[in-house]
């Protein structure tokens, strides 16, 4: 009996550690990376200022204001709409800590749909962060889901009906924010959040907006833009510039009958331009061995070396795979093009930006030289 007792007491105290342990992990999630003000900054709003019912929730992001000193485009570049998509989060971090503009404004979000950055996906055995290098030491970043966590938004139903469209869709699709534009005031929070970007734009005029994502190497779309009809002439020019920078890029028209997407939504019910981008994420693919650092980093995996050889993906892949230095060059490259495009064909809408890092930039030096120090 004796015995029994000290084994029952020995369980319970393994069982308050673990606990102890996955309760402290479960608050790390919580913890948001650091991103530094860049000089070029002028002002922070929250997305509560366009609703403010997400005031004091996970969902106020952060928007970060660029104003030049002389009047201009305005541009709008929502990074971590899909916190698993690492190359969307750190191009929206580089334009904070570096872009400073002359003429027009910039707004960027980092964190589009921050309740993503709290948690995983389940069973995909993610890390829960990455490190990146820089001269002042290391910095980490959040490695998020897709989806909005279920602690802020829950049940999912079976079915989802988009608001707008009336459209069914599989029910997780509930906590997908790229299928709840142009969101609901009075909605789930997935669609608070979309609407109060909605509005965002709408109160601001902005002339573009460009979404930052990732695919798996055999997602069709993939180092690709999409864009709204009435965004494709300036797409078409900027695919044929990029081209001549040595960066191949397909251009894809926004399906009229897929709703809620950023590309189609947006592009219907705001005057912005609308514009979606996806670069090649082999940690989201089906293909990918061990879902690691390294594979975020680096993208090498020799399973999709396999799968490129047997013809299998949409994207070229070798022993290079896409690290995320080509990812996020890819992404600021097409941005820069974007609002350099739209000021040439019209000139009342012209934005004038200094200091982002493009293609080349992140290719001979890396993404930690461009990193600011955290003080």
């Amino acid at each position: 009996m004796q015995g029994n007792k000290k084994t029952g007491i020995l369980i319970l105290f393994l069982s308050l550690v673990i606990a102890a342990l996955a309760g402290k992990e479960f608050l790390k999630m919580r913890e948001e990376e650091p991103i530094v003000m860049g000089e070029g900054v002028t002002a922070i709003q929250k997305l509560s200022d366009y609703l403010p019912s997400l005031k004091g929730t996970v969902g106020d992001s952060d928007i970060y204001v660029f104003q030049g000193e002389e009047e201009g485009g305005k541009t709008l570049v929502l990074g971590g709409t899909h916190p698993n998509e690492p190359s969307s989060l750190m191009s929206a971090v580089l334009m904070i800590e570096n872009a400073k503009v002359k003429k027009g404004t910039l707004y960027v979000i980092a964190r589009t749909n921050a309740s993503g950055f709290t948690h995983n996906d389940p069973q995909e055995g993610s890390p829960q962060r990455f490190h990146i290098q820089t001269p002042f030491g290391e910095r980490w970043f959040r490695f998020g889901s897709r989806a909005t966590n279920p602690l802020n938004q829950w049940p999912d139903p079976d079915v989802y009906v988009h608001a707008a469209s009336g459209q069914n869709l599989s029910g997780n699709e509930t906590r997908n924010i790229n299928r709840a534009y142009p969101g609901r005031k009075d909605g789930t929070y997935t669609e608070k959040v979309a609407y109060a970007i909605t509005e965002l734009i709408k109160q601001n005029k902005i002339d573009m907006t460009i979404d930052l994502h990732e695919a798996s190497p055999e997602y069709p779309v993939i180092n690709a833009i999409v864009a709204h009809e009435r965004a494709m002439p300036l797409a078409s020019q900027v695919v044929i510039n990029l081209e001549f920078e040595d960066i191949p890029i397909s251009l894809e028209p926004s399906p009229v009958s897929l709703r809620g997407l950023t590309h189609r939504e947006l592009g219907d019910y705001t005057d912005t331009y609308a514009i979606l981008m996806e670069t090649a994420n082999a940690s989201q693919g089906r293909l990918r061995g061990r879902t690691n650092e390294e594979l975020v980093l680096t993208g090498k995996d020799p399973r999709y070396i396999e799968a490129a050889e047997l013809g299998r993906l949409y994207v070229p892949y070798d022993e290079n795979g896409h690290p995320l230095e080509e990812r996020v060059g890819r992404h600021l490259s097409a941005i820069v093009q974007l609002m350099q495009v739209m000021g040439e064909n019209e000139p009342d809408k012209e934005i004038i930006v200094e200091g982002i890092p493009v293609f080349s930039d992140l290719m001979e030096n890396g993404i930690g030289d461009y990193l600011k120090e955290v003080k």
